[in-house]
């Protein structure tokens, strides 16, 4: 669940961005899985879905390797866009702005570091990725 106030917008990374809608100082927590919150699924239940709606479910999801199980973030985390310099660190328990962020700034994570294999997992290559 999302603990900073955020918005969307055009992204110049990749699409709709995640914003930051206050000054977010250094350190503080961003985001933080809540499992009465934050939908967790297996991996028989994704590869049940049409192959339309998984591509669409592995875009917004990540996995969770100590759970087991795909999280697709229930609020606007979902749309937090990779960056190879990014000004959030993250885990699959938690992001933590790694610099202040200011207001109107997209936030931005290494999805590797919360979900080793990201990209391989979804078939992307990582330097085709902006």
């Amino acid at each position: 669940m999302l603990r900073v106030k955020t918005k969307l917008g055009q992204s110049e990374k990749e699409g709709i961005g995640l914003f930051a809608d206050e000054f977010v100082p250094a350190g503080t927590v961003t985001w933080h899985f809540d499992p009465e919150f934050d939908a967790a699924f297996d991996e028989s239940a994704v590869a049940r879905v049409p192959e339309h709606v998984r591509g669409q479910f592995l875009k917004y999801s990540y996995f969770d390797h100590t759970l087991g199980k795909y999280i697709l973030c229930s609020d606007d985390q979902r749309f937090i866009n990779h960056s190879d310099a990014p000004n959030i660190l993250s885990t699959p328990e938690r992001d933590v702005a790694s610099r202040d962020i200011k207001q109107g700034e997209e936030m931005t994570c290494d999805y590797t570091k919360y979900e080793p294999g990201w990209f391989e997992r979804r078939g992307i290559k990582r330097e085709d990725f902006k």
